[in-house]
């Protein structure tokens, strides 16, 4: 009895606590990257190629020399921190996201998962572990302003993209420059396929999903794809005091009636789809004039590119009956067209094995916005990490997840690396 009652006591001494980041370190060194931001656009701001950008990224370097990783900038201006492996003929595992903001945004976009692929490579220099791949930490630029940093690195830029106007007021060209790109090689910045073994990006949820489960993880299935169309609605401009009501074509009053019907086709067609009309300007923009035009906007989100065009579809016929009863026109001219991208399952599975090793509660889910990972999927597999933001608030100075949601990610990020390194192979 005595024997037994001692093994008992011994056992536990010797189970293996899963391996864990540094709490402390990550959320202080959060702390101080938040701190760092562009006064001129708001509060919590870090537009892409201010001087407040520079600064983060600077500041995120020298976390990434701290944890013991070579260091350098590409020719498109990402930051690239890696770590040998046992070999390094190996493609590299590569985990990281942004650190820019929008304008007047939070601290948490892009920054959480960021930090955190610091901490991971931290993480495991510190404990003297070498993955069997070199790890790579990619911090890209200008996420915020159309995916530049992950488009360099896969598809490359246009010069009409290179010439486009950012938030911050340099043309994309002049933004590299500043950041320490190479415009003269920008092609070097390339990647070909299977170059990497994975690419896996954690980040907040930008969503209320997690939070009002009560869940911890998010493991994405897919990054949704997006479409967009430019939207003119025609009427005719006419004498606000004199013109009858029957006898008016108001092309303002057309638009409300498709904001409407946008809403409603979005909100009771079956599915998670998300339809938008986020811009209406009138002209001529007179209180005393009947307005005889509207720009307009539509955005459709869904994981299904067939979900997408169905309810295009719908929303077309529905402005055919508006215009008929308003006597206006309607224009459609698509502007952005980002297909779907389905997360890889084989890292899906790593990520929900590890959430389960840590305890911790997940369910899959679709990325409702889009992120760096979807242009990744064309070089190497992808896999995503969501954790909650409170009330699914984001592109916001009051979004925020806790320092508990924080390191929770980062642990379920290095167990998932940990996974890849052991068990995957590029198909």
């Amino acid at each position: 009895m005595k024997r037994l009652w001692l093994i008992l006591f011994v056992l536990p001494l010797f189970a293996q606590d899963p391996l864990r980041v540094d709490h402390k370190r990550l959320n202080d060194n959060f702390i101080k990257l938040s701190k760092i931001s562009s006064v001129e656009f708001g509060s919590l701001s870090r537009v892409a190629y201010t001087d407040a950008d520079i600064d983060g990224r600077k500041y995120v370097m020298q976390l990434m020399k701290s944890a013991g990783m070579v260091v350098y900038i590409d020719e498109g201006g990402n930051i690239i921190g890696k770590l040998k492996g046992k070999d390094n003929d190996l493609p590299p595992i590569a985990i990281g996201s942004h650190i820019d903001s929008v304008p007047e945004g939070g601290s948490y976009d892009g920054n959480v998962g960021s930090l955190s692929a610091i901490e991971v490579a931290h993480t495991i220099r510190e404990n003297y572990l070498t993955l069997n791949h070199p790890l790579i930490v990619v911090i890209f630029q200008n996420e915020e302003g159309g995916l530049f940093g992950s488009k360099i690195m896969t598809t490359g830029l246009t010069d009409q993209e290179l010439g486009l106007r950012s938030s911050s007021g340099y043309a994309i060209k002049e933004g590299i420059k500043r950041i320490g790109g190479n415009l003269k090689k920008l092609e070097d910045a390339k990647l070909k396929k299977n170059e990497w073994t994975a690419y896996v990006e954690l980040h907040i949820e930008q969503g209320a999903f997690l939070y009002d489960e009560n869940l911890e993880i998010g493991i994405v299935e897919g990054i949704v794809g997006i479409k967009q169309w430019e939207v003119v609605i025609t009427g005719f401009a006419n004498h606000a005091g004199t013109t009858p009501m029957d006898k008016r074509n108001d092309a303002l009053y057309a638009a409300a009636l498709y904001v409407q019907s946008v809403h409603e086709i979005g909100k009771n067609t079956p599915g998670n789809q998300v339809a938008t009309v986020g811009m209406i300007k009138p002209f001529p923009g007179a209180p005393n004039v009947i307005p005889g035009k509207v720009n307009a906007s539509l955005e459709i989100r869904d994981l299904d590119e067939k979900k997408i065009d169905s309810i295009y579809k719908k929303i077309k016929r529905s402005t055919k009956k508006i215009a008929k009863k308003t006597g206006t026109t309607f224009q459609f001219q698509q502007t952005i067209n980002i297909i779907p991208e389905p997360t890889n399952d084989l890292i899906s599975k790593a990520i929900f094995e590890a959430s389960n090793d840590l305890k911790l509660k997940s369910k899959f889910m679709p990325s409702g916005a889009g992120h760096d990972a979807q242009e990744m999927v064309q070089i190497c597999p992808i896999g995503m990490i969501f954790v909650p933001s409170k009330n699914g608030i984001s592109h916001s100075p009051k979004e925020y997840s806790t320092p508990d949601d924080i390191s929770n990610g980062a642990n379920v990020l290095l167990h998932t690396v940990l996974r890849i390194d052991e068990q995957f192979e590029i198909e």
